[in-house]
C-alpha cells in the first residue's frame, strides 16, 4: 500500500467534515450527564468523541476496506486492538476528539488525530482543529505544514535549540507513580516555562511549529503520539523513548521524549528525570 497526496488532501477533507458535522455542533452543547468518567476525573468521553469516531471508522472502512483501523473508543471496548500495530500492512489510527477534557469544559484546546501506518510505520499523520478549521500534516519525507482554515499554508519548523532555563515544554508528570511523580514535578522548576494543555494535538502542534522545546510522556497510547511524533520529526525535530529507543507503532510504554535536537532531548532526560 502507497499513500499518496491525494489520500492526504483526501483525509484532511474528511477531518474537517467530522469536526463540522459531528463535532462543533455538540462543542459548548454537553450536558455534565453527557459527560462520561473513564480511569479520573479529567479522563472522560462524550457523545461527540464516540459519533467522531463511528463517522471516521466508517468512512475509513468504506474508502480502504482493506485498512486495519484502531480507534481510542473501540480500543476501550476491546483492548487487544492495538496488539500488533507494530507489524500492521496497513492501518489508521484515530483520537476522534484528543483533550475531551477541555472539549468537554468549553474549552477551543482540542483536536482530532490520524495516523497513517504502512508495513508498521508511520508514514503520515493529520491533525485537524475543529474549533479553528485549521490542520497540522505531515508525510514522511515530505516535511510538515500548517494548513490555515480559508487556505494557504506554512512550512513547520521546530524552535532553535536553548538552554534549559529558556526552554518552554510539557511533561505528563501526572500518570507517574511516587515518589518519580514529585521528583520531576520539582525538576521542572529548572524549565523556563512548563505548561500542559492536557492535549497531545496542541502540545505537538507548539512544538512542530517552534513555539516550545520540547514534549514528553508517560502514557504512550498510539493515538495520541504517532501522528505528532511523524509531524514534529518532519519539522525537523528528534523523538526516542527514554531509553534512547526508537518510538513507534506498537511502543505502548516507557516514555518519550520529543525535543529540538538530540543534544536537548539529552539534556532534558538528564535534568528532568535524572538519567544518565
Amino acid at each position: 500500500m502507497t499513500f499518496s497526496d491525494s489520500d492526504m488532501t483526501d483525509l484532511v477533507d474528511l477531518l474537517k467534515r467530522t469536526g463540522e458535522e459531528e463535532i462543533l455542533p455538540r462543542f459548548r452543547a454537553i450536558e455534565d450527564s453527557d459527560i462520561k468518567q473513564k480511569e479520573s476525573a479529567w479522563d472522560v468521553v462524550t457523545e461527540a468523541d464516540t459519533a467522531a469516531e463511528e463517522c471516521l471508522t466508517a468512512e475509513l472502512s468504506q474508502r480502504y476496506p482493506d485498512a486495519f483501523i484502531v480507534g481510542e473508543e473501540a480500543t476501550a471496548e476491546n483492548p487487544g486492538l492495538i496488539d500488533g500495530l507494530g507489524e500492521a500492512e496497513f492501518a489508521f489510527v484515530i483520537d476522534p476528539v484528543d483533550g475531551t477534557y477541555n472539549f468537554a469544559s468549553g474549552m477551543p484546546t482540542f483536536g482530532t488525530i490520524l495516523a497513517v501506518i504502512v508495513n508498521g510505520e508511520c508514514v503520515a499523520g493529520i491533525i485537524h482543529y475543529p474549533d479553528g478549521g485549521e490542520s497540522l500534516v505531515g508525510a514522511a519525507g515530505g516535511g510538515a505544514r500548517l494548513l490555515g482554515a480559508r487556505g494557504g499554508e506554512r512550512r513547520l519548523k521546530v524552535a532553535e535549540p536553548t538552554g534549559l532555563d529558556q526552554m518552554v515544554g510539557t511533561i505528563s508528570w501526572g500518570f507517574l507513580k511516587e515518589p518519580e511523580r514529585s521528583r520531576i514535578a520539582g525538576n521542572l522548576a529548572g524549565i523556563g516555562m512548563p505548561f500542559a494543555f492536557r492535549c497531545s494535538a496542541w502540545e505537538y502542534r507548539l512544538a512542530a511549529a517552534g513555539r516550545a522545546h520540547f514534549v514528553s510522556a508517560h502514557n504512550l497510547m498510539p493515538w495520541d503520539h504517532l501522528a505528532g511524533v511523524l509531524i514534529h520529526a518532519e519539522a525537523g525535530g528528534y523523538t526516542a523513548c527514554l531509553d534512547g529507543s526508537p518510538y513507534g507503532p506498537g511502543v505502548n510504554s516507557g516514555g518519550l521524549i520529543t525535543a529540538t535536537d538530540p543534544e536537548s532531548w539529552s539534556l532534558i532526560r538528564r535534568e528532568i528525570f535524572e538519567l544518565s
